[in-house]
């Protein structure tokens, strides 16, 4: 009988191992993932702003002297025009 004690004993020990190994895989496993979904947002935020401060400054540009193009902006159905002050001011007073 003590043997069949000490199989049972082996055999729980086992599955008990097996139990944390996979636990300890899974608590990795989600660690990874949280940690990599971060990092893929931080660079998405990261070209997002990148884009917006692009499109701001070819806007800045064009619209500055000398040139003083009018640009229009559409967000859906609706349309702004944009036009630097410096040029409006520089054109009344010619």
């Amino acid at each position: 009988m003590a043997r069949s004690e000490k199989n049972i004993q082996g055999i729980v020990m086992i599955v008990l191992v097996v139990l944390l190994v996979l636990a300890a895989g899974y608590i990795g496993f989600s660690k990874y993932t949280s940690w990599s979904e971060s990092k893929q947002l931080g660079t998405f935020q990261q070209g997002a702003e990148y884009g917006y401060t692009q499109a701001i400054i070819q806007i800045a540009q064009q619209t500055a002297l000398p040139s003083c193009q009018q640009v229009e902006l559409r967000n859906g159905n609706q349309t702004v025009s944009v036009r630097a002050v410096e040029c409006l001011t520089q054109a009344q007073q010619e």
